[in-house]
């Protein structure tokens, strides 16, 4: 029986879940199928990449997934790197408006407030803001039946002080953008579906969010990481692919449909691979020129990204003037800041730091503010120093800093995003069988949610080719 080929464009985290359970089904299913993994650069993993050094173990770009997410960690194990899983240290973090630290206030779910007194006694809102974000209480359901943005969304229900100084930097810290133009339905739905069903958002998220506890009732953290670093999940699942399934360094430039729907990709090489069925990860401007003939990919050409930058900078522990008793801090846009949020990631990860040391990440770079990510390494350290020694009182340079930028790398799912995107796969359906798009362009930006993606992207073409 001939194979049957297989192609998956893009060796990040989606491309390398789609070719690990891919092979692993065609092995127990005995299932003749030959897989390649093309990547147009020379290392697998996207944006996971971790530097060791000195005994740090710092995060160019994801640091973390959230563990409630359960494909991650049961893909950590798959590979064999599951002992390596450890929970965050809980901690206070701070929201930073007007030059001051707030304490998150207790039990707030993203900026939404499930506990009364913490609210009420904050220094976050005036005494006005707090009034309007009562207003929940009473305010009926929206009638938006169908897609809005973040901001009408929480704006309409708590006000706009709450919304500026606390679900903003919050939100605008995974998404790295502007709320007034993200979707609601393809970000926070759950948000819609708790107001549609108890009309108050407050009562609702209180209704509906668990208590984090561990068995002897202290806090757990919620995310998890990996000792080694998230490299080490990319590591783990690239020493299982088989040997000759995968190609670095080489772009696809062009994909071709003949007659019996069967597809012919041109490498840059000038190389010619063909395929029954295609699986495309890669970031969503890279789509439509590798289909030109397709104009149901142009939209994709408009779809915009944000580009951003971490920070990572360690320091002697007799640097930190001013200690702070917590894992971090977002920043209000209505402060005089560069930086968009820190953390401090002895704290949070204490496997990350040696002892005696200090490691702060911190971001720059966000939806319309994006100017400082073009800067050089050093002028980007001098501005988040300024930027940290407001609040820390820092007395020592740092012994080194690692500065990584991530060009138009968060893609922004704004509003119509979810409609958008159901008419482009209701074409690439009917006009190239055979073919599924998936990755962070597309259903959830976070590691989990990739994965479920490629997970997904293994079942349609198994489906697809019996």
């Amino acid at each position: 029986m001939e194979k049957q080929k297989a192609v998956i464009i893009g060796g990040g985290i989606t491309g390398l879940t789609t070719a690990y359970y891919l092979q692993k089904e065609a092995e127990k299913t005995g299932r003749p199928l030959d897989i390649k993994l093309i990547e147009a650069s020379h290392r697998l993993g996207g944006k996971i990449q971790t530097v060791t050094k000195d005994g740090f173990v710092i995060e160019r770009g994801p640091d973390s997934f959230l563990e409630r997410k359960k494909s991650a960690a049961r893909l950590a194990k798959e590979v064999g790197v599951d002992n390596e899983l450890v929970n965050n240290s809980t901690g206070k973090s701070y929201v930073l408006v007007n030059e001051e630290l707030h304490p998150m206030p207790g039990g707030s779910v993203m900026g939404v407030p499930t506990q009364m007194a913490p609210f009420v006694t904050t220094g976050l809102f005036s005494m006005q803001g707090k009034a309007r974000a009562a207003a929940d209480f009473v305010l009926p359901r929206s009638s938006a039946k169908g897609d809005q943005s973040l901001g009408q969304f929480f704006r309409r229900r708590l006000g706009d002080e709450v919304v500026e100084n606390l679900i903003e930097p919050l939100l605008s810290g995974i998404y790295a953008g502007d709320i007034d133009q993200l979707s609601l339905m393809s970000t926070f739905p759950q948000f819609y579906q708790v107001e549609q069903k108890h009309r108050s958002l407050i009562l609702g998220m209180k209704k509906t969010s668990p208590a984090p506890t561990n068995k002897d009732g202290k806090k757990k953290g919620i995310f998890l990481t990996l000792t080694r670093g998230l490299q080490s999940l990319v590591d783990g699942i690239e020493n299982q692919l088989a040997p000759d399934s995968v190609l670095k360094g080489l772009r696809v430039e062009q994909i071709e449909k003949d007659e019996n729907n069967r597809y012919s990709l041109m490498l840059n090489n000038g190389e010619r691979l063909e395929a029954d069925s295609i699986v495309v990860t890669t970031p969503h401007p890279t789509i439509p020129s590798m289909f030109p003939q397709y104009s149901f990919f142009d939209h994709l050409k408009n779809t915009p990204a944000t580009s951003v930058a971490t920070v990572a900078m360690a320091f002697p522990e007799e640097a930190i003037k001013k200690d702070i008793d917590g894992t971090g801090f977002v920043v209000s846009r209505n402060s005089d800041y560069t930086i968009t949020a820190c953390t401090w990631t002895h704290k949070k990860w204490p496997h990350s730091t040696p002892e005696g040391k200090v490691l702060l990440r911190c971001y720059v770079g966000r939806a319309g503010d994006e100017a400082v990510v073009d800067l050089s390494d050093s002028q980007i350290e001098k501005i988040v120093l300024q930027d940290l020694n407001k609040i820390m009182d820092i007395s020592m340079e740092p012994e080194f800093t690692i500065v990584s930028r991530w060009k138009d790398a968060m893609p922004q799912y704004t509003v119509g995003h979810k409609d958008r995107l159901e008419s482009m796969q209701n074409n690439v359906r009917n006009e190239l069988p055979g073919i599924f798009i998936a990755g962070s362009s597309f259903e959830g930006l976070g590691l989990p949610d990739c994965i479920d993606q490629g997970e997904k992207a293994v079942q349609n073409v198994l489906e697809y080719l019996s």
